[in-house]
């Protein structure tokens, strides 16, 4: 399935991307959490107040990937001092990247893990990196697949729940 477009996005799209991103984090993780914790995290993290912060922080860009005009999956990459851990000028942070379950293994996410590659390069990043939750075994093998690799690791609160979560680089 070829057939989608990726396109960044404003302000103006912020009730589909709580829509969008509500449903994927909850569809990823429902299994591996307590009801109470995806409530609570689900409200905060994907509050109007705090979404329409990171739409507005010039150091924060978010990507939607639309098929037949439908949301079915969205990035957001994240420069220096919008990252959530190292802050480094010369990378990108790879913070989200989330798709429809019913396109999971149609290309989806790869082409929006291809455009955060492009992105980093134009603007002259020397490596990507990201978080993921070490339960997270998809994945863990897709950013490996794709050349990432470990580097180190960082607590990660969710709701009453402390997790583990893998840092990974990949050097461009």
């Amino acid at each position: 399935m070829n057939s989608f477009a990726i396109k960044k996005i404003g302000l103006d799209q912020l009730v589909p991307l709580q829509e969008i991103g509500r449903k994927t984090f909850y569809d990823t993780f429902f299994e591996s959490d307590s009801e109470d914790n995806m409530a609570l995290y689900l409200a905060t993290s994907f509050s109007a107040e705090k979404l329409t912060a990171e739409l507005e922080n010039p150091n924060s860009e978010f990507y939607f990937a639309y098929h037949n005009e439908e949301v079915i999956g969205y990035l957001k990459v994240n420069f220096g001092p919008a990252q959530t851990e190292l802050q480094d000028e010369s990378s990108l942070e790879i913070e989200r990247i989330y798709v429809l379950q019913d396109f999971h293994g149609k290309n989806v996410g790869q082409r929006l893990f291809e455009k955060a590659i492009a992105i980093a390069k134009a603007n002259s990043c020397n490596y990507v990196w990201l978080g993921v939750w070490e339960e997270n075994h998809r994945a863990l093998q897709f950013y490996t697949k794709n050349g990432f690799v470990a580097f180190d690791q960082h607590q990660f609160i969710f709701g009453n729940e402390v997790q583990t979560d893998i840092l990974m680089k990949l050097v461009l």
